[in-house]
């Protein structure tokens, strides 16, 4: 007769018994004195306890990081929110319309830092059709900015926009922000951030906080726009 064979005791079978057998240690207290691991920081054999106080340390330290972390990033969106509410002050107090671009532009460069800033509008009300601001955008940028459905970032691949900055040449990257009128399909503006820095508007940053910065510009600069009567 054959006898049965026993499979062989693995690893697994061995943390799966101490698991679910609580009480092993208080049984064998002697045994844990006994165990010798290796440290990865001291390359040292030390006991079971030492090592478990290691392995709390290092968790300690990672929550330690993390809360740090997330501390640094909170003053960051305090500072940035702070910014915000200043530049929408700014418009807030801005009595006459034909200088809300101006002081848009002027305000983001100086609130958040942005070398270059320029805005074009398109389809203003007759007594801003002279400002600079309300010429000098193409048909070509009109339909590439309603084409926008959220804020371009990237290199600048001579892109007409980039024309209107004061030094364009200087450009490493850029971002270009649409402005609507609420859900419009077309855009009747375009915002333009740009830097010297490749890395400041790369293509793979966020966008949430430029679509605010278009959301809050263009309901401001909607009072640049002809006042449709309402209908009867």
């Amino acid at each position: 007769m054959i006898e049965p064979t026993i499979p062989p005791i693995t690893e697994d079978d061995i943390a799966n018994y101490l698991a679910n057998t609580p009480d092993f240690f208080e049984r064998h207290a002697g045994l844990l004195a006994t165990v010798q691991l290796t440290s990865p920081h001291s390359h040292r054999a030390v006991s079971l306890q030492e090592r478990q106080a290691e392995m709390l340390r290092e968790k300690i330290k990672a929550l330690e990081l993390k809360a740090a972390g997330m501390i640094r990033h909170g003053q960051e969106n305090t500072a940035i929110a702070d910014r915000l509410q200043r530049w929408t002050r700014e418009l807030l107090l801005t009595r006459e319309a034909r200088e809300l671009p101006r002081v848009a532009a002027r305000e983001i460069a100086a609130q958040f830092l942005v070398p270059q800033v320029a805005i074009k509008v398109w389809g203003v009300a007759p007594e801003y059709a002279t400002e600079e601001y309300a010429q000098g955008a193409s048909d070509d940028v009109q339909t590439f900015a309603s084409s926008l459905t959220l804020p371009y970032c990237g290199a600048n691949p001579g892109l007409e926009a980039a024309q209107w900055l004061e030094d364009a040449a200087s450009v490493a990257s850029l971002a270009l922000v649409p402005m609507r009128a609420g859900f419009a399909p077309h855009a009747f503006g375009l915002l333009v951030l740009a830097s010297s820095d490749r890395q400041r508007f790369a293509a793979d940053m966020g966008t949430d906080f430029l679509e605010r910065i278009g959301e809050i510009t263009s309901a401001a600069l909607s009072r640049l726009r002809p006042v449709v009567p309402a209908a009867v």
